[in-house]
């Protein structure tokens, strides 16, 4: 089974090694792949879907050299290979506007401010994947221990009554 993939866009070298670090607990049972601006990330997800690897999760910063978080968030949601992968925006700047649209274009599941806690990407992180799970992946079991279990598990008990 590939493992499903946590795609992560930031472009300061000191901000992408900190959401690494704080990742790293999810590289049991995820892949963690890094990105420093769109087009970057936009390689990253040819390759990926070349080797038929699924993106679950993007996390963007609104900040990036050449195009905005924001708007590559919206690509993404436009294309059908990624349009299901839950997004999250993880920055200090972006305005009212550009979240608002990133809601209501990209279908952004959470907003989280910089700086971070590691308890608090950790919490997003675990709630965005088991949504991703629930709705996407036939077989859930894989995931029980590293996301939201119970949630899981109930999934489970229904689908055998």
């Amino acid at each position: 089974m590939s493992r499903l993939v946590i795609l992560c866009i930031e472009d300061e070298d000191e901000v992408r090694d900190a959401v690494v670090r704080d990742l790293e607990v999810f590289e049991p049972t995820f892949l963690v792949e890094m990105a420093e601006d769109a087009d970057d990330a936009r390689a990253v997800v040819n390759e990926l879907e070349a080797a038929g690897e699924e993106i679950a999760l993007v996390i963007a910063d609104h900040r990036l050299p050449g195009m905005q978080g924001t708007d590559f968030l919206i690509e993404l949601h436009g294309d059908p290979e990624t349009a299901r992968a839950r997004k999250v925006l993880l920055t200090g700047q972006a305005g009212h506007e550009d979240t608002i649209r990133a809601i209501n274009r990209a279908n952004l599941d959470h907003y989280i401010s910089k700086p971070w806690t590691e308890q608090e990407l950790h919490s997003v992180v675990r709630e965005q994947l088991t949504e991703y799970v629930l709705r996407n992946v036939e077989d859930v079991l894989p995931y029980v221990a590293m996301l939201d279990g119970p949630r899981l598990l109930e999934r489970v008990a229904r689908d055998t009554t």
